[in-house]
């Protein structure tokens, strides 16, 4: 059986980037079909921290109200090394209207995200079980939509503009011929899933570094603790050819708190997962009738939880440049000028990110002489305030301002 559906906009994926666009877009009166490739909103091992720059908008955009509770604000982050506390931040006292980073599983906010679009009926809808699998052109024509695969047969959505929302693996990005380049990091990082700690405080982020092997450490709502863990790119093989005791041993040595827990829960390698780290690098985010948002258009690493964070904010930009274009006539060029300007508002923001990550991924990395230095850095980083508030800014807080003041988005009013 083949469908044909009919919208503005066709978003190619349900994760935080493409159904915060929809909602947006929806709520600005642009109709819009979102293709989510999964049945349900089941994010295991995926990105659960929201920076808190993200956490400001979504409260602006109704959506924390719908969350009823269902995520943890974290308050304070500490850096260990060999064994001493080099670095701590206490977000409390950050100057910002919303200070907090927040723990926030996906499942959660993608179901209040859903949620909210089903509010508009008439401009949005929601395919589930739908797999992209070709963009709808004429030659070398302007993209028109995008044909999926269900389980009910092919879906073929015919839009003006055709979003790329699909994740760092984005299929659309491939289908489209964007060059891009991906830049593998020096590492991998093994995510397993524990109960949290009695001797912990849960308002924490823990770094933990000894030598060159360091792990991340995020209370999890409402009960766990997220652990990943460094190892060498492509070493995955030969660590489960040590045997799980090699991965116990890995976490006596950062974290030996968990040393029991780790050995009574982690049973098997199939208790474990494996991200491949790597940043990709898009020069061009858009072609005529299509653009790359999240993901998709700019890869990051897992430090500092910026890939929900841009992800958001993304879609909270480009949807009024959206709707602009369509008050300027919807037409191709039109909506090609909105997606030139989303480039030229995000990509600096999101550049800047991506330096941050990668200077700290090269201090974790140091060993011997480089270990001492990256303690050092880290002691005179915490005994200025002024200089611990400038270097996190960059990462959480590149839209508020200091102060309760009304903060517009790159390129775009964030009101609603």
């Amino acid at each position: 059986m083949t469908t044909e559906l009919t919208a503005q906009v066709c978003v190619v994926g349900g994760g935080p980037a493409g159904l915060t666009l929809a909602v947006e877009l929806a709520r600005r009166s642009v109709s819009v079909v979102v293709l989510e490739q999964s049945g349900h909103f089941d994010r295991s091992f995926r990105g659960e921290s929201v920076s808190p720059d993200s956490v400001w908008l979504l409260n602006r955009l109704g959506i924390l109200d719908r969350l009823d509770g269902a995520y943890q604000q974290m308050h304070r982050m500490e850096i260990v090394d060999s064994g001493r506390k080099v670095l701590g931040a206490d977000f409390t006292k950050f100057p910002y209207p919303q200070p907090y980073p927040v723990e926030m599983p996906q499942p959660a906010l993608l179901s209040a995200l859903a949620e909210a679009g089903e509010e508009y009926p008439e401009h949005f809808t929601l395919v589930r079980r739908a797999t992209a699998v070709g963009l709808v052109r004429e030659g070398d024509g302007p993209v028109t939509g995008v044909r999926a695969r269900t389980p009910e047969g092919t879906v073929t959505v015919h839009a003006d503009l055709t979003v790329a929302a699909d994740g760092r693996f984005s299929k659309v990005r491939e289908m489209s011929a964007l060059p891009y380049t991906r830049v593998p990091l020096d590492r991998d990082v093994v995510w397993l899933k524990l109960p949290f700690p009695a001797e912990w405080d849960d308002r924490t982020y823990r770094i933990r570094i000894q030598g060159d092997q360091h792990g991340l450490f995020i209370p999890t709502h409402p009960d766990s603790v997220r652990v990943g863990f460094n190892i060498p790119k492509g070493g995955l093989k030969e660590l489960r050819a040590k045997g799980l005791p090699a991965l116990h041993e890995r976490l006596d040595r950062l974290a030996p708190e968990l040393s029991g827990t780790v050995r009574s829960e982690i049973r098997a390698w199939s208790d474990t997962s494996m991200l491949d780290i790597f940043t990709t690098l898009v020069p061009r985010w858009s072609s005529p009738g299509l653009v790359l948002i999240g993901d998709a258009a700019h890869t990051l690493t897992p430090i500092l939880g910026q890939g929900v964070n841009h992800a958001i904010i993304d879609a909270a930009t480009l949807a009024p440049l959206v709707r602009q274009a369509y008050d300027a006539g919807g037409g191709v060029e039109e909506l090609s000028r909105s997606c030139a300007r989303f480039q030229e508002a995000r990509e600096a923001s999101v550049d800047k990110s991506r330096g941050l990550q990668l200077r700290q991924e090269k201090l974790f990395a140091l060993h011997g002489a480089g270990a001492v230095f990256r303690r050092s850095l880290y002691r005179v980083a915490d005994r200025s305030r002024s200089l611990k508030q400038r270097v996190l800014a960059g990462a959480y807080f590149q839209l508020q301002k200091p102060g309760p003041h009304e903060v517009r988005a790159q390129g775009a009013s964030t009101r609603v």
